[in-house]
């Protein structure tokens, strides 16, 4: 009978045991994901890799009358060159930087005299007591340390893209056949659709955002010879992919780097103030404008997700945040229980169709 209530004026109140089930099931997700980043993070990169590289692969037959298997070819071409290009750009410097530790020790002492001029001698202080006690010898060994470990999970997402690109065509099919329900067919295929073109999307413009500032950035650290004015453009590039933190470190790492190298205070502000504009812009303005409603989620979902997703997997989850709950929210949208959530998750209440993409397009795709 009280259930009968409960339908009948259309709300629906959560038992003791069915909060108790969810979180236990919430419990030991989370801890499923942090006891299996080993394995999950690689293979969470991959499929960012994988959506990248199909996004170029799509752009290049939009643009030029290939066969899809030659426009897989230019798109694994374009990807990895521009990931062996970071690789190169990164190990050279670190070499470079790893030689010239010794020369830090004299140049951080001076700019630690301007700093006393700027801040006072209390919190100058602080700073030596906490930054010159640093083994740069450990941090030299850590940087190569973490080099190492980077390429051999880039082997390993290489390892997963490879047999991804060789199943794309047959997956779907496959999908269907393990439903053994149209229906159900048609929803899995029609959330599957939804979450590669939110990724694609986001990744592609992210990824032209980013590209687009780390030029200005390096322009900039060109014209003032900051030193490894590459490596900073490449970090550039990495943190703006993190949410709104990656996009203030990306400018205080080089702006601190700048303290240590010059005598004067007008390379920092220069780059304080025209990189801090530049990321603020673009951030701000450009990004939104061709992210569009590919990207419809709350400003505070965005940030609970870096800081959700940064506890479990560390800087790699920080960099995944955003595109594994885009993917969270589209599934909880296909879902009729979880699509309040994913009402509170998005940005305006307003969810992306749920229909099914047309025969023809699930075809051709």
């Amino acid at each position: 009978m009280l259930q009968t209530e409960l339908k009948q004026s259309g709300r629906i109140r959560p038992t003791l045991p069915a909060c108790r089930d969810v979180s236990v099931i919430a419990t030991l997700g989370v801890y499923g994901l942090y006891a299996g980043s080993g394995f999950l993070i690689p293979l969470s990169l991959a499929l960012l890799v994988y959506v990248l590289i199909i996004a170029v692969s799509d752009r290049v037959t939009n643009i030029l009358p290939l066969p899809v298997w030659a426009a897989n070819i230019i798109g694994v071409a374009v990807v990895l060159v521009g990931l062996f290009m970071v690789m190169f750009v990164l190990g050279n410097q670190a070499t470079h930087f790893a030689r010239a530790i010794g020369t830090y020790e004299t140049q951080f002492d001076n700019a630690l005299s301007r700093v006393v001029a700027l801040i006072g001698n209390d919190v100058a202080i602080f700073i030596r007591d906490n930054l010159v006690n640093i083994d740069m010898s450990l941090v030299a060994r850590s940087a190569f340390g973490g080099a190492t470990s980077f390429l051999n999970t880039f082997l390993l997402i290489s390892l997963y893209v490879a047999f991804m690109m060789a199943e794309r065509t047959i997956f779907r099919k496959k999908i269907q056949l393990a439903a053994n329900d149209q229906e159900l067919g048609r929803d899995l295929t029609s959330m599957m659709v939804a979450i590669s073109g939110s990724l694609q999307s986001y990744v592609g413009v992210k990824s032209f955002v980013s590209a687009l500032t780390a030029l200005v950035s390096y322009t900039v650290f060109r014209l003032l010879e900051l030193e490894y004015a590459e490596t900073w453009a490449v970090l550039t590039f990495a943190l703006n992919f993190i949410p709104s933190i990656g996009s203030i470190v990306a400018v205080i790492l080089p702006a601190l780097v700048s303290l240590v190298q010059f005598d004067t205070m007008t390379p920092f502000l220069v780059i304080v103030l025209f990189c801090g504009t530049i990321q603020f812009l673009i951030g701000n303005v450009l990004d939104p404008a061709l992210l569009g409603k590919s990207l419809n989620m709350s400003t505070f979902m965005v940030i609970l997700a870096l800081t959700f997703w940064s506890a479990v997997w560390g800087l790699t989850g920080a960099f995944l945040s955003v595109p594994l709950t885009v993917c969270i929210l589209i599934v909880f949208s296909h879902i009729p229980a979880l699509r309040p959530i994913a009402i509170l998750m998005s940005k305006d209440g307003e969810l992306m169709s749920t229909e099914p993409p047309k025969e023809e397009n699930r075809t051709a795709s």
